[in-house]
């Protein structure tokens, strides 16, 4: 058994979307606003702490339709029919879990089978956040709106402020935003299997729950899952900023300090004062003694004391002797800052007189918050495999003695505080160690699923794809609309899992993680364009330079490759090419320099078949910009930036000719003759100083650079240009210059579809 997708409907940001799991591990990845701390948010709230939802919670442009009710509400009199639950459906928070049971396993969700004939496969409850008492809560919030409109109408406020006052609640969302808690609920409805469909375009598609379905009684999946969560804020300090709390005793909280988890594990798992056995006897023997000791000594120390006190006839009643008895417990002595501290010298510590070791928070908070994760996660299994006294003290009653099928463990950003290598060493450990237990290898009746949301791109790089799900921002389509998400399944991508590992492993994994979390993305075509872009962005791009871009060497020849994943993730992309000419058809394949009317072809796949989709040569040499951009939606499209004919002086005896370039390189002389003509240089900057001096003709210079590149190195040139003094005077290839400019336009749109609206006026006051 095990949890085979959530959907969550009308929680912030996530009107409707699924999140598939994996059955071992699931990364959720996405640009920052995505929707991914979301997602984790909605599994703690309905899952974990049922009674912490706020008005913030809700989607935002949900609240005219719910203020709506508000209104109608107020207007009713003493025969207004109270409008029921389909009213709120469409508005009210709500996660459906879909569980995946095998027919062997049906006892243990007995109490959620949705009909007779049921015999195993998917299961789903929907827990959805709802009025409790709908007609209570009419009652108050008329009572409450009504008032605050009569104390203002009896004030005649108006008249003595220029401002119109606003008094608490002045609407069904101010009302509810003191008041939700008392007036809302999680309910628990069970779901319909065979009115589970898929997603439409990332959407999900729930099923509507009937007015007459009844509730679930308590809570559907206690005994069916337990679930533990690391949360983002875990709360370390060093030694001069603070001390986390660890003197109040409670030790079941396991953030903070790794000495504070070490209490709490201890007094779970191996107190020796709980439900002793025959291990435990050798250490209550040496407390025994200890305090035996530690009695005779003080009762030494105190002795003159004692006879002073006995000598003034006190207490007096039958003169009682005083005494002192002690009680040694073990947790007394992890019960401080420094129980766990870190050798420095490892094994050759004992063997020197002076201790070298240093309490947990003068180590780095990366070191600290990886321990201290993986301690967590070793609790967590424990707690679950009720190892030690925690399974004694639990013996008591025989129904906790049954374990859960499903632990579902959630994992809030794991790479605070780490460097990249220790996030890929903690994402590739986790798992295994929430598994390290006799009674969970190599068997399928107990499941562990662990879920993480991360902004690494080195986390993400050591998770199978096929674990990773993307959340892609949606941009409000209108002012009553706000920014939402969808998730995308990314082992869906390319086909076959095995094809896609394999296309990932070559082409994507091993340095282009990064691309998960960017607002867009440039694929370039080899090193020269990968080292001079950014430099363009930076002197020329103020906008595109602040903006979070992931720019790909993949070889724009084979950005096709990339196209399964670019559409699935819906992220605006530029892909700066070439034109790569080839000879007429029948005449080979050999590159050749591009002229017009001569039948002449591309050879660059990503033209031919992605964008714009053209073999020809004077075709893509005339191509407008519409032609050069593929539009997916409104907010989604990509551009291709391939070299375009350009107007040249060479010399005033030829004046202004066209000049056609056919690679990066030819075109930053295109562009740069004047500076190319004068340029100091040695090397291969000075080969095309010479080249740019002696040709008469734009068609010949075309062909000198043309030959020259072949025997020069391309990364060495561009290298040259960014160390020379003149480089800020460099100007941009007339194409890539053109495809920066549509892809700055692009994000500032996307930018401004994500500002949200005020529908209030200016005029109004709160109170």
């Amino acid at each position: 058994m095990h949890i085979k997708y959530v959907e969550i409907q009308n929680f912030r940001k996530l009107v409707s979307c699924r999140v598939e799991f994996s059955e071992d591990t699931t990364l959720f990845v996405g640009a920052n606003n995505s929707g991914k701390t979301s997602a984790m948010d909605a599994l703690r709230k309905f899952l974990i702490r049922k009674n912490k939802f706020t008005a913030n919670d809700f989607t935002l442009s949900h609240w005219e339709k719910i203020n709506e009710i508000g209104r109608m509400w107020e207007e009713g009199d003493d025969d207004f029919e109270l409008p029921l639950s389909e009213r709120w459906s469409e508005c009210l928070p709500s996660l459906d879990v879909w569980l995946q049971v095998n027919d062997t396993e049906i006892h243990h969700v007995s109490h959620l089978i949705p009909t007779l004939d049921w015999e195993g496969g998917l299961l789903g409850v929907r827990l959805r956040l709802e009025p409790g008492n709908f007609e209570q809560l009419y009652k108050e919030y008329r009572i409450s709106r009504i008032a605050a409109i009569e104390t203002i109408k009896s004030a005649n406020i108006s008249q003595i402020n220029e401002r119109p006052l606003k008094l608490w609640p002045k609407d069904m969302h101010d009302f509810l935003s003191r008041k939700l808690e008392s007036h809302f609920t999680i309910q628990a409805y069970i779901l319909d299997p065979s009115k589970c469909i898929e997603p439409t375009k990332g959407i999900a598609n729930a099923q509507i729950i009937p007015e007459d379905r009844g509730q679930i009684d308590g809570d559907p999946f206690k005994g069916l899952i337990l679930i533990n969560i690391i949360n983002a804020q875990r709360g370390f300090t060093d030694v001069d900023t603070g001390k986390a709390s660890v003197e109040s005793g409670d030790f079941t909280n396991t953030n903070g300090n790794l000495s504070s988890q070490l209490r709490s594990y201890y007094n779970h798992h191996l107190n020796p004062s709980e439900y002793p056995d025959s291990s435990d006897i050798q250490a209550l023997q040496a407390i025994e003694n200890a305090q035996y000791s530690f009695d005779e000594k003080l009762l030494k120390g105190f002795e003159n004391a004692k006879k002073e006190l006995e000598s003034l006839g006190y207490p007096g009643f039958n003169d009682p002797k005083i005494t002192i008895s002690t009680k040694i417990q073990p947790m007394d002595g992890l019960n401080h800052n420094s129980a766990v501290r870190f050798e420095l010298l490892g094994g050759n510590a004992e063997s020197i007189n002076i201790p070298l070791s240093l309490p947990e928070q003068y180590n780095g908070l990366g070191y600290q918050n990886l321990i201290s994760m993986v301690f967590k996660l070793m609790s967590f299994r424990d707690d679950w495999m009720q190892v030690g006294k925690v399974g004694k003290r639990k013996s008591i009653d025989k129904e906790d003695v049954i374990l859960p099928p499903i632990h579902l463990v959630l994992i809030e950003e794991p790479e605070a505080h780490l460097h990249a290598q220790v996030q890929q060493v903690f994402i590739r450990k986790a798992y295994d160690i929430l598994n390290k237990h006799e009674n969970l290898r190599n068997q399928k009746l107990l499941k562990t699923q662990m879920v993480v949301s991360t902004h690494s791109s080195h986390i993400a790089h050591e998770m199978k794809f096929s674990s990773l799900r993307y959340f892609r921002r949606k941009p409000a389509g209108s002012l009553n609309e706000v920014p939402t998400s969808t998730v995308v399944n990314l082992s869906e991508v390319f086909g076959p899992e095995e094809e896609t590992d394999k296309f990932v492993t070559r082409y994507l994994k091993t340095t282009h993680c990064d691309l998960f979390f960017a607002d867009a993305a440039i694929l370039v075509e080899g090193p020269a364009e990968r080292m001079l872009v950014p430099h363009f962005i930076r002197r020329n791009f103020k906008k595109l330079n602040e903006s979070y871009v992931s720019l790909l060497e993949i070889g724009g020849s084979h950005a096709h490759r990339l196209r399964p994943l670019i559409e699935h993730l819906g992220l605006t992309s530029l892909i700066i090419t070439d034109l790569d000419s080839i000879k007429p058809k029948g005449k080979g394949t050999n590159a050749i320099h591009p002229r017009r009317r001569q039948k002449f072809r591309t050879g660059n796949n990503t033209l031919k078949t992605w964008v714009p989709e053209k073999e020809e040569i004077d075709l893509l040499l005339d191509m407008d910009d519409a032609g050069k951009t593929k539009y997916y939606d409104d907010f989604f499209s990509i551009r291709v930036a391939y070299q375009c004919p350009v107007l040249v002086e060479l010399n005033a005896i030829c004046g202004k000719e066209e000049a056609l370039s056919n690679t990066f390189e030819d075109a930053i002389v295109f562009n740069n003759i004047s500076l190319f003509k004068t340029i100091e240089g040695d090397g291969i900057i000075n080969s095309f100083k010479n080249t740019v001096n002696r040709a008469s003709t734009a068609t010949e210079l075309g062909l000198s650079i043309f030959n020259l590149l072949k025997s020069v190195k391309k990364a060495e040139f561009a290298l040259d240009l960014l160390l020379l003094k003149e480089n800020d005077s460099l100007n941009v290839p007339t194409y890539i210059n053109e495809g920066l400019v549509w892809l700055q336009n692009e994000l500032q749109k996307k930018h401004q579809d994500f500002v949200v609206q005020t529908v209030e006026q200016k005029n109004e006051v709160l109170i």
